[in-house]
This record gives C-alpha cells, structure tokens and sequence, in this order.
C-alpha cells in the first residue's frame, strides 16, 4: 500500500465494466458504451477514436492497431495485426537506383498504408456489437467541436513543433505555434472524415475522397503510394496465431510478428530461471533487467520481420533451452561487454502510442494499442482530410537482403505491442505500456512488479523506469542514487532520459475477489474507471 503522506494515486476498484487509458475523456466513452450494453470490444474503439482525436501527437486514423482479446468463456486468445504495408512500388531497387540508404523519419516514404481503420471494423464484425456509425459518434463531436488540450498533451506537442514546422502543418500550430494546456483545438477536416466512416464503414477511408486526398499528400512529397495501394488496405487487417509463454503460473500472450511482443516474453523467460535478486527497485533486480533486454533486442535487430516475407525463427527464440542460454551470459557482478549489436544504433527513436484496456460486465478482456510511431508521426497531414500520417515505414532498412528490407507489400517491424495475461484458461489482465522500442522491456518490467514482485497494480505501473538503449542505460528521475552508483561500477553507462519510459495500463480479474482493479499510468493524463 502507498504512503498516504506521499502524491501519487490509489488503484481503481469495480465490480462491473473497467476501462484505462490515457486520456479521461477516452476512459469516459469507453465506460459509456459499457453502461449503455456494449462489450469490451465495443468501448475499446470508440475509447481509441477518441483518443485520436485528442491525443494526436500520440495516434490517429492515419496509424496502426494492434488487439489481443479474450473472450468471456472461450478459453483462448484472439490477435488482430492492423498494421499498415509499404506501397506495391516501394522496392529495394527503385531506393537503389535513387540512392536513398535510408528513410527519413519526415518523408512520404515513411508513410505505410494505415491499418488502424480496417483494424476497428474488423474486430467489430467480429466481435462487436455495436457498429461504427455509434461508435465514432463521440470522437466526431471532439473534432468538430474542440476539446481542451491536456498538459502532457501540451508537453508532447512543443517537443516537435520543428517537425511539424518543417513539413507545413499549420493546422497543428494554431497561431502560428503549439497549444497550451487548456487551450481548445478544433479539427473540422477530421470530423468530415470520421462523419463519412460513421456512414460508410472503413470502405469510406481507403477508397474515394479521403484515399484520394492522402495519395495526393505523399506523391506530392515524392511517395510512391497509389489509389489502389489504399484499396487493398481495406482489407488489410488480419487475426493471425498469438504467441504466448508460460511464466510465473500464467500465459502470457503477445501478437505475434511482425511486431515486437517475442521480446516481452524472451525477457520473461530469460529472468524466471534467475535466483532471487533484491527486489523490485534493488541493484541486482535492475541490472538483470538491463542484461535480459539488451540480449532480447539483439535478436530482434537481427530477425524480426514480417513472416510473410521471412522465416522469423520464432519457436528458436522461446525455446527454454535458447533462453537459458541467454541467461547463463549474464553476470550478477559487470554488464557484458562484447554484446554482439545486431544494428542498435540503428534503431530509430522510441516515442508515442496510445494503449487501452477494457474489460466488461460478462468478463469479455480486450487489449488495445493504436499508434502513429513518432510523436504525429511522420509529420504530414493530409489537409483536405485532417488524416496526419505515421512513419511506420522509418522501421524498414534499406538494405538488400536484410530481414527487414523494404519491399512493396511488405509490413515493417513494428513497437507496437498490446499484453494479455491468461491463468487457467481464462482472462487474468489485458495490459500495456506505450513507448515505441521501450515496450517489450516494459511489459516485462510491470508484470515481475505486480504477479512477482507483489506490488499492487499501480504501483507497479508507477514503479520508475530504465532501458537500454543506443549503447547506454536511458533512467528516470527516481532510480535511486545507490542503483545508479552500482550500474555504473558494474559497466554500465547511465544518463537521465529527457522523458518518461512509456505509459502503462492494466486491469486485473480479481475472481477470487469479484472484483476489477485497474492502474493507469501517472506519466500521462489519463486514468481507469470502473462501474
């Protein structure tokens, strides 16, 4: 239990319907659908479509979505991949012949067809029960109408004003610069385009006036997308096999790749085997951590990719035998030093997404994460729509006969990364933590606070944060100066990160108890309610 003398926040309690998320606003509409009958599924997208409203530099319709939902009574596990493709034309050769040796973070050729719209309807025809025409409708009356700028929504947004400056963004510099905390921020264009998916469905995005004005954006920049490369993007979405390990007396699942989740669970796997340690904020608790991640972000630099392109040897890295063998390289008493890099340094920079967590009165558990990458993504914003695009495609390489070489079609490696604890066949927590390549280090992170530490579930969420990155150990504010002393004797190079790690959520099924308990992370601005 918290120090009641000390700020901070108390987990969140009910006994019916729970959502978290990072916005109230988002919390509340998902909580409404809930009230009014709707599942889990249901206030998961209407929560989300608010939230790319007014989160934007966080997500929006221009991005992808990822889900893992459970539901009530099924004993299984369902994952949805709507993350978005390269254009047909955008081929190592035509870079090649250009010569491009990389994709910037701002150009059209970051852009990948969004999956995020396609996402929605496709978990709804599934699972829904309510239709996109009701759904949307809260989202439509923030973009038409305005909503107050929230305070690390301000935060975000001044952080890269350059970006948007640089590729002409006006309509998100109102009076020529970024809003302040409080201020209303209106974006009729969106709310015409979030009217006509409400009529049409997600046919409404990807084919007629919204595709055309998005292809006409990127050409403009020089993109190679076409009107046909967002009609195939209709359908784009797609459930695929989750893949899961067993730890700690759980299954935890995770989407399989193209995304980043395998790393979650070979940090889970690496550290279970491991001797007792310090605690949760201990020396040796810490530098574990940084070990068992650096290894597992090796081997996602060297073979993560779309499966549909490449052999990504997924059962290799969760065999028990691999992971021990990851484990047995760790030292309690120095950091590795000749650590294989697999390409770190070029991994782009981790920044924004939204993650959500519903679960609702029949037991129903979604997890739910929806991104733009980097904070408003790529920068461009299709005026004539109000869709500001993501920069999925800054993940590709560009370089022949790399698993992750750009190819028309092709999906990138994606951060993304929704969570979901099961325990005896039934829904135990839908969880998250935003923060681009931080993610797997965070799930892995707040579920040893919570299911072996013993924290409660917000306090496993507000538990300070490292990772390491780019060669050294990025940490928050509260690592204590003892931890940062021992890392530093051990080999490792600490520096304060300038912002927080991530943004977490997570709702726990307490069935012996009856009851939902959720956290919602304290580095955003949102919160967890239940009914």
């Amino acid at each position: 239990m918290r120090d009641f003398h000390l700020p901070g926040r108390s987990p969140v309690y009910a006994m019916n319907g729970m959502a978290a998320t990072s916005m109230p606003a988002a919390t509340l509409a998902a909580v409404d659908v809930l009230r009014a009958g709707g599942n889990a599924l249901d206030a998961a997208v209407a929560a989300v479509s608010v939230l790319c409203v007014i989160e934007p530099q966080s997500t929006g319709i221009g991005g992808d979505c990822f889900c893992l939902y459970a539901p009530a009574g099924a004993g299984k596990v369902y994952a949805l991949n709507g993350s978005g493709r390269a254009p047909a034309a955008a081929n190592i050769d035509w870079f090649e012949s250009h010569q491009i040796r990389g994709i910037e973070n701002t150009s059209a050729h970051a852009v990948t067809v969004p999956g995020a719209v396609s996402a929605w309807e496709t978990l709804l025809n599934r699972f829904g029960t309510k239709g996109l025409d009701e759904l949307l409708q809260p989202a439509i009356r923030y973009a038409a109408d305005g909503w107050p700028v929230h305070s690390k929504v301000s935060w975000d947004w001044a952080g890269v004003e350059g970006k948007l400056r640089k590729n002409g963004t006006h309509r998100f510099l109102p009076n020529g610069t970024t809003p302040k905390p409080g201020d209303i921020f209106r974006q009729p264009e969106l709310a015409e385009t979030l009217r006509a998916i409400a009529r049409h469905g997600a046919k409404a995005f990807y084919e007629g006036p919204v595709a055309a004005d998005i292809v006409a954006t990127l050409r403009a920049r020089g993109g190679l997308h076409t009107e046909e490369d967002f009609a195939k993007g209709l359908k784009g979405a797609e459930f695929v096999d989750p893949i899961s390990l067993a730890w700690n007396g759980h299954e935890v699942f995770q989407c399989p790749p193209n995304g980043q989740g395998i790393l979650t669970l070979m940090i889970l796997g690496i550290l279970e085997g491991m001797s007792a340690d310090d605690g949760p904020a201990g020396l040796k608790r810490a530098h574990r951590a940084i070990e068992a991640a650096r290894l597992a972000y090796r081997d996602r630099d060297a073979f993560l990719a779309d499966p549909g392109f490449e052999d990504v040897p997924v059962k290799k890295l969760l065999s028990r035998e691999y992971l021990a063998s990851l484990r047995d390289s760790i030292s309690d008493t120095h950091a590795i030093k000749d650590l294989p890099a697999a390409g770190e340094a070029l991994q782009p920079p981790h920044r924004d997404t939204v993650y959500l967590c519903v679960v609702d009165k029949d037991g129903n558990a979604c997890s739910f994460i929806n991104s733009l990458f980097q904070s408003f993504g790529s920068g461009i914003l299709a005026e004539g729509s109000g869709v500001m695009l993501q920069n999925r495609g800054f993940g590709f390489r560009v370089e022949r006969g790399h698993p992750n070489c750009i190819a028309g079609g092709k999906r990138p490696m994606h951060t993304i990364i929704p969570g979901m604890v099961m325990k005896d066949g039934q829904a135990a927590m839908p969880y998250g933590v935003m923060g681009g390549h931080y993610q797997p280090m965070g799930h892995a992170w707040v579920l040893n606070n919570f299911l072996k530490y013993g924290l409660d579930i917000q306090e496993s969420i507000d538990l300070p944060r490292l990772f390491p990155y780019g060669g050294k150990v990025e940490i928050e504010r509260g690592i204590s100066p003892e931890v940062v002393a021992g890392l530093t004797k051990m080999g490792h190079t600490l520096e304060i990160n300038e912002r927080p790690h991530g943004g977490g959520q997570a709702i726990y099924i307490d069935r012996a108890r009856g009851c939902l308990v959720a956290g919602s992370e304290p580095r955003k601005d949102g919160l967890a309610l239940g009914y």
